[in-house]
């Protein structure tokens, strides 16, 4: 059970509205009250006074493949409890675990387990899986075994959804393909985040595929067709599309630091997405890690494939949220909305990616150079600094 706890003299930010010096109290896992100068008792207070403290919702990654050796194919529930326990440390209170393109029996198998995994309120929340393959473009397979990649089925996916108890929460597809487009229209419907991802589309491609329900693109400038001046491609058209939000990799090892501001200044804050992409490496040492079957090299210029194919990142959500304020100097607010607040929306989530009363007891207290000192899950601290 969570207990009541006190924050007190903290630079509250939310995306709307001016961040202010004030107090927050936390009660059976919400958010009971926020204002300045409350004296409420409680059984556990924070107080920031002189350390200039400043208080996010908690970080929401909606594309995660693993961490601390751990990695959501695996399917078990060790590896769900050891990805959702690793979190915390980087600020991070619920994610979206996510597949890759590997064998039917393979998927399913990682969807059965998210159906059972229930978390424990000293981790961050597992929201929901993301499915990231097998209905992708061979083009633009990247770290996805080509071998595994399969047509969108809109029977299969609604097997998949039963397997999973209805925790499909988002689909990266590529449009383009047979039956993409019906696939794209069908599964809209039924309130899913589709993402354009791994995709070989040309421009119009895009565009019919938005106007079908697409809402986000997966990993921008990663593995889609890039932008040429006589065919915008994948990378124009989403960075054109205003009803498309964007995920961003921010390591400037996907993006380089110049591509990363550019989104920024096209996109805007309010259709950015930060995500961390991470594979089972992250938080461990240099080495040789498996993803999906295959060696994965961890050094310092990222996690590749023997061939030099980038697998996913290492990167954590606070580095995330340090790079992009760092390339494009945007406000707290606008990092309270690329790190929260538009992952909330887009997976219509009333409770989370705010602070106000009500809300989930999800957040993130952190320093002034933005490293996180506390994190809060459903209203219990589960990580402080040392």
């Amino acid at each position: 059970m969570s207990e009541t706890i006190l924050i007190s003299n903290v630079t509250i930010v939310n995306y709307d509205q001016e961040a202010f010096v004030g107090d927050l109290y936390l009660e059976k896992g919400k958010i009971k009250k926020v204002g300045k100068g409350l004296s409420i008792q409680a059984q556990h207070t924070i107080d920031g006074t002189s350390k200039g403290w400043i208080v996010f919702p908690g970080y929401i990654d909606m594309h995660i493949h693993g961490s601390a050796g751990f990695d959501a194919m695996d399917a078990t529930e060790e590896a769900m409890r050891g990805i959702a326990r690793s979190l915390p440390k980087e600020g991070t209170t619920s994610f979206l675990a996510t597949t890759m393109t590997q064998s039917v029996d393979a998927i399913e198998e990682t969807l059965k387990n998210a159906a059972t995994y229930k978390g424990s309120l000293d981790e961050a929340e597992m929201l929901g899986i993301h499915v990231e393959g097998p209905y992708i473009s061979k083009e633009r397979a990247g770290a996805q075994p080509i071998q595994y990649i399969i047509e969108p089925s809109i029977q299969q996916f609604h097997h998949w959804q039963e397997l999973s108890a209805g925790r499909i929460k988002q689909v990266t597809v590529a449009p383009e393909v047979n039956n993409g487009f019906e696939f794209i229209e069908e599964i809209s419907k039924e309130g899913i985040v589709v993402s354009l991802g791994h995709t070989d589309a040309i421009s119009d491609e895009i565009e019919r595929a938005v106007g079908l329900g697409a809402k986000q693109a997966t990993h921008l400038y990663n593995q889609m067709r890039p932008f040429h001046h006589r065919e915008p491609g994948v990378v124009g058209d989403v960075l054109l599309e205003d009803d498309l939000k964007v995920e961003i990799i921010a390591d400037f090892i996907h993006s380089h630091p110049k591509s990363v501001k550019f989104a920024y200044r096209l996109k805007g804050a309010s259709r950015i997405i930060l995500i961390t992409d991470a594979m089972r490496a992250k938080g461990l040492d240099y080495g040789v890690y498996d993803l999906g079957g295959q060696a994965v090299q961890v050094t310092e210029t990222g996690a590749h494939l023997s061939e030099g194919t980038l697998a996913g990142s290492v990167l954590t959500m606070e580095q995330a949220v340090k790079n992009i304020h760092a390339v494009t100097q945007c406000t707290l607010q606008e990092l309270v909305a690329m790190s929260s607040n538009n992952a909330a929306n887009q997976l219509e989530l009333p409770c989370k990616g705010y602070i106000g009363n009500g809300m989930d007891a999800d957040l993130v207290i952190l320093d002034e150079d933005l490293n996180v000192q506390k994190t809060i899950c459903r209203g219990k601290v589960v990580y402080e600094k040392e």
